[in-house]
């Protein structure tokens, strides 16, 4: 569906190891999934990018990259993050993400950690704008916050999902994912 320069994208159901995978596209919405995967390449840096997660339930099987940018900016709303294995967001090459109204429940024995810089020193990352606002953590989970707390004013006029508040999130993405009852050989 495509309205002005915003493309929406959206999927139902399991993954099975597909990939989304979009070009030439300045404004990306992908919502009710129940896995997501992006970031755009070290050659090919892309920092007009600006993609928005909303209302997924990233659980069971999951282990990182839900969602994973370089470059980019990332609105993560209102997300269910669920038994992640290394880590639930991660990012390079001074990605901007936003983190709001999510539930991060972290797995027994698992990593606590929602956020991993990959292959970047503190010094570096410390300086990209990676904020948790109004997020609820569960069983020890943990965002490491950096960059800009006013971030707000640097994209004012950006189009952001108004997040509602974290205990509102299971409600929120009830239906998300294999819901449809769907079985292999069968029409849905």
């Amino acid at each position: 569906m495509i309205r002005s320069s915003v493309h929406h994208v959206g999927m139902r159901g399991a993954s099975d190891g597909d990939a989304i995978c979009v070009f030439g596209s300045s404004d990306i919405w992908i919502d009710h999934c129940s896995l997501c995967y992006f970031g755009a390449s070290d050659e090919t840096p892309d920092e007009n990018m600006r993609v928005t997660v909303a209302y997924n339930h990233f659980g069971k099987g999951l282990t990182q990259r839900l969602p994973a940018v370089r470059w980019g900016f990332v609105h993560v709303v209102n997300n269910d993050y669920t038994m992640w294995k290394c880590y639930a967001i991660g990012g390079a090459k001074g990605a901007t993400i936003i983190s709001q109204g999510n539930r991060y429940k972290a797995e027994h024995g698992a990593a606590k950690e929602v956020t991993h810089r990959n292959q970047a020193k503190k010094e570096e990352w410390v300086k990209w704008t990676w904020r948790s606002e109004g997020d609820l953590m569960l069983n020890g989970a943990f965002f490491v916050n950096s960059g800009n707390p006013h971030w707000a004013a640097q994209y004012k006029g950006y189009p952001l999902v108004r997040p509602e508040p974290a205990h509102k999130v299971h409600e929120l993405t009830n239906f998300a994912g294999a819901a449809l009852g769907c079985r292999v050989g069968l029409p849905c």
